[in-house]
């Protein structure tokens, strides 16, 4: 079968080499354009520093006369007083701070160590030994007679509880904080009382008289004054 066209009339026939060349071409001028260089004429931008001599101006010299120097002032020399050989100079005797090897070194048990002063008051919460309620003593460990002393000491504020008639007549309600000390003796003293009026304060008081004789706080084996608070709340239902 012949072919319709001829192939030497096909316009497709050489189109990829035509392409490569015609891409060299662009790619060329391209680098030329980039890399082409063009200069000014000297001529144009010659900054030289001619100058007229009618525009020259001569600077005029000025003459200043400085001051003459000031003159070294002359100091005498100090006086140099000669000591007579009769003087008696005392001289420093150096001592040595080397160890003396022949020192006896005194004995462990023959150093008296200082004992510590014990503070005549020393709060509930710091005391090596609290202050024990009667009925406590059985406690084995510190915590549990602490714990037993704040119950022992609610149980007896409830049993001796009583509301002043005077303060229910007014309708007077409160807090009264109550603060005593436990002294060497195991006695109750120093209470101090604080509460919105006088009546419960004074109710508040006589609940601490009836409290027992406790058994005194002590701090390394030595028995002192314990200040204790706690408080007591009034209130009608």
């Amino acid at each position: 079968m012949e072919p319709k066209k001829n192939p030497q009339l096909d316009l497709r026939r050489n189109s990829l080499l035509y392409f490569f060349v015609g891409m060299t071409l662009v790619l060329l001028m391209a680098y030329l354009a980039l890399e082409w260089k063009t200069y000014y004429k000297a001529d144009s931008w010659d900054v030289s520093q001619n100058v007229d001599e009618d525009l020259t101006e001569n600077a005029t010299i000025v003459k200043i006369k400085l001051p003459d120097p000031p003159k070294p002032e002359i100091q005498t020399p100090p006086k140099i007083e000669i000591a007579e050989d009769d003087e008696k100079v005392e001289e420093t005797v150096i001592k040595s701070d080397e160890v003396n090897q022949e020192t006896e070194i005194a004995k462990v048990e023959d150093v008296v160590v200082a004992e510590d002063e014990i503070p005549e008051e020393i709060p509930f919460v710091l005391i090596e030994n609290a202050p024990v309620f009667p009925g406590c003593e059985n406690e084995k460990t510190e915590k549990d007679k602490r714990a037993c002393f704040q119950s022992q000491m609610l149980k007896h504020i409830q049993k001796n509880f009583r509301y002043p008639e005077m303060a229910q007549e007014m309708g007077l309600e409160g807090r009264v904080s109550v603060m005593f000390t436990v002294q060497t003796d195991g006695s109750i003293g120093n209470v101090r009382l604080r509460g919105p009026h006088e009546s419960l304060e004074s109710e508040a008081a006589r609940i601490i008289s009836k409290l027992p004789r406790l058994i005194p706080g002590k701090q390394r084996g030595t028995a002192v004054k314990v200040p204790y608070s706690i408080p007591i709340t009034f209130k009608l239902n």
